[in-house]
């Protein structure tokens, strides 16, 4: 499945040029304090150097999130841990501008995308095949300096190759969401066709490609988002089934599309009570519900006898990990996209932050640096 929608000035499809030489310093954009979207500033930095593993990228483009930039720059985010000037940006996509001594698997110009969770040792949950779990995690953008710049210095641990047909939005919007997503349907037990699965709140970055990613592999999909204008733009995106999660009707609504027996498998990273108990309501025997968010509220009802007579299952999926960062991309090279949303310059990183913060965007958001 190929679906991409893109701002009519088709920013970010096209990737950089390198410069013969690489400079010494470059434009990013930093905050200095907590605040507003207001407090993005463009400034002067330094290139970042790099070390024997590691990679130097000249950025194409950038995703603009709601936890990991918009909560970290207004001091909400609860992981971050940084200090002041900070440069946010998580997952990004861009050219390969050096390479570390040690670095063997890509080289100088290569196009390549970054995942951007960094796991620095071994521990006994890396060992179990849970390093997102690990104590040892570190994000970039969030506990490193991002890349909200021309240039980002990245363990090459965390660099993959972005097929040829690939354009930066196209990579972003799926190099951070589609690793989650992978991770969701593994920890579930995995889905496929014939597998009856249910996304709420499909219109954010996540949402929108978990839906999309369990279409392409082949399951029943239905999705729900609790505004009309942005269930039109879930069918707009080729979705059959697209509820409201938050009408008491949406119960029968469900079984009506799925049968008595229900979703196995339901995505719900929006943390409402009643969205929970809904999914609750229209979960299979044995089915499993995901959470890899909450930010409409931490407590939801819990019936535990419902639980433990079906044999159902709650999950909770902090990110991705390199295992599904290698099944994302195996599956953009056969042909799954996500949705990108709208695209804005580096410079207008303050424009983005708002635009994100009103909640208009259904799939991911990006800076593209020029």
């Amino acid at each position: 499945m190929n679906v991409t929608t893109c701002s009519s000035d088709r920013l970010g499809d096209t990737w950089p040029q390198l410069p013969s030489e690489i400079p010494k310093t470059m434009t990013a954009v930093t905050f200095r304090e907590f605040g507003g979207p207001e407090v993005l500033q463009q400034e002067t930095l330094p290139v970042p150097e790099i070390g024997p593993n590691d990679v130097l990228v000249r950025v194409a483009a950038v995703s603009v999130g709601r936890l990991l930039d918009l909560a970290a720059r207004s001091g909400k985010h609860p992981y971050a841990s940084f200090s002041f000037p900070h440069v946010l940006g998580a997952e990004h996509a861009g050219i390969v501008a050096a390479v570390g001594s040690s670095v063997t698997h890509v080289a100088r110009g290569n196009r390549i995308a970054v995942f951007p969770v960094v796991v620095d040792g071994e521990d006994e949950l890396t060992r179990a095949g849970y390093s997102e779990l690990s104590e040892l995690v570190q994000l970039i953008g969030t506990h490193r300096q991002g890349a909200y710049a021309e240039y980002s210095a990245v363990p090459a641990s965390n660099v993959t190759k972005v097929p040829a047909n690939v354009t930066p939005r196209e990579a972003v919007a799926v190099a951070l969401a589609g690793a989650v997503a992978n991770n969701q349907f593994d920890r579930a037990g995995g889905i496929g066709p014939g597998s009856r699965v249910i996304v709420q709140g499909a219109t954010s970055a996540l949402g929108s490609t978990t839906a999309l990613l369990a279409k392409y592999l082949g399951a029943q999909v239905i999705v729900s988002s609790r505004y009309q204008d942005k269930r039109e733009k879930l069918r707009a995106l080729g979705f059959e089934h697209v509820l409201d999660g938050v009408e008491p009707r949406f119960v029968d609504e469900v079984h009506a599309v799925f049968g008595p027996e229900g979703a196995n498998v339901i995505i719900d990273n929006l943390g409402s009570p009643m969205v929970w108990e809904h999914g609750m309501q229209v979960l299979a025997r044995g089915g499993t519900i995901v959470s890899s968010g909450a930010f409409l509220g931490h407590q939801v009802p819990l019936n535990l006898q419902r639980l433990y007579s079906l044999g159902q299952r709650i999950v909770g999926v902090r990110t991705g990990n390199h295992t599904s960062v290698a099944k994302l991309w195996r599956q953009v090279e056969n042909g799954f996209r996500s949705v990108s949303d709208k695209a804005f310059l580096l410079e207008d990183a303050s424009l983005a932050h708002e635009y994100v913060e009103r909640g208009d965007n259904v799939g991911r958001v990006c800076l593209v640096v020029p």
